[in-house]
């Protein structure tokens, strides 16, 4: 099978370190060229010291023609707002582009610049795929501008959909509290994500409908309901490195059981290698998913109060980014779905 030449924008970042591991350990990609705003060095290993020995590649200034010489595939791993002009000559110049960013992911123009404040390539907006394989694999297959989905609304969406999917769940009552991670924060430091001020406390954050997942979230699930759903979402930083663990609380349309939910989600996932469904009584863990592209979905029903919970658990890292946007390329070049994001969850 041919070999796909990749280019990374924004390398030394969390998500582009993410991807140069997993990329380097994929069977038919060849790495070629890595870039970044900053952190410009002869050898990738010294920004990142984890890849010493193991990728000499430099890190160079973004340069669209050099990255369309060097590569097939690029995945920009920058900012929104910093992102979406690096697609814009990346596509002028004929290279399929994985945008990690949020700069296309809202298909509503108008939607996009009330949340972002900005529309840097509203021109794009129509040719990119969003890049939920689970919902959108076989227009993946053709894609070659894919909005690669963001963490939470990854995590939450996942055990969301065969309910919504099946009509097995209301509509107008949907509660998220997702819990996450530091890293999602990013590499560059702030008071915010300090040491000090994370390390033994938790604590929510842009509630109330102001934070910019929720109407990407509210996007993927009236999508599969066929009707407006509003989702009330609360994100909370928990004092860990990775890891996001969602918990929906939603009303049943009927009679319901956590059996009879488990079936419908093992039938709605039955084609993908990254959902796992737990067994009825089973709850997640994001230790079980640390490192790896694999979601764990479950579901219990609260008898005494008549609501459904769906939990969701995924690594924010890998296939709530790097990893899912690696699963997109799979499908998009006719790879394996699987391939290159293999092996177990790092324990303990």
């Amino acid at each position: 099978m041919d070999q796909t030449r990749v280019a990374i924008v924004g390398a030394t970042g969390y998500t582009g370190a993410e991807l140069l591991r997993l990329l380097l350990g994929h069977r038919h990609v060849e790495v070629t060229l890595l870039s970044a705003r900053e952190k410009l060095v002869p050898r990738v290993g010294d920004a990142l010291p984890h890849l010493r020995g193991v990728c000499a590649l430099p890190v160079e200034p973004f340069d669209p023609d050099r990255v369309a010489a060097a590569a097939d595939v690029a995945f920009c791993a920058l900012p929104h707002g910093a992102s979406a002009g690096c697609v814009r000559a990346l596509r002028q110049r004929g290279v399929t582009v994985l945008d990690l960013s949020a700069d296309l992911r809202l298909r509503d123009p108008e939607e996009h610049r009330r949340w972002y404040g900005h529309d840097e390539a509203p021109e794009l907006r129509s040719e990119a795929v969003y890049g939920l394989p689970e919902l959108h694999r076989e227009a993946l297959r053709q894609a070659k501008l894919v909005a690669v989905p963001g963490c939470y609304p990854t995590a939450s969406a996942l055990p969301l959909l065969p309910l919504l999917h099946g009509a097995l769940v209301r509509t107008d009552d949907v509660v998220v509290h997702a819990l996450s991670g530091v890293s999602g924060a990013g590499r560059s430091p702030s008071a915010s994500t300090h040491f000090s001020e994370t390390a033994e406390g938790v604590r929510p954050y842009k509630v109330a409908g102001v934070h910019r997942h929720t109407p990407e979230l509210e996007q993927i699930l009236s999508f599969v309901a066929g009707a407006r759903v509003m989702v009330t979402f609360t994100p909370t930083l928990v004092p860990m490195t990775r890891g996001i663990l969602a918990t929906v609380y939603l009303r049943p349309t009927g009679e319901v059981t956590a059996e009879a939910l488990v079936a419908s989600a093992r039938r709605y996932y039955e084609a993908s290698p990254s959902v796992v469904v737990l067994d009825p009584g089973a709850l997640p863990d994001t230790l079980w998913v640390r490192g790896t592209n694999r979601a764990l979905v479950s579901y219990a029903v609260d008898a005494r109060s008549g609501r459904v919970l769906a939990f969701g658990a995924l690594d924010n890292l890998v296939k709530g980014a790097a990893g899912q946007a690696v699963q997109c390329m799979n499908l998009l070049r006719g790879y394996d779905e699987a391939e290159g994001l293999g092996g177990a969850a790092l324990f303990p």
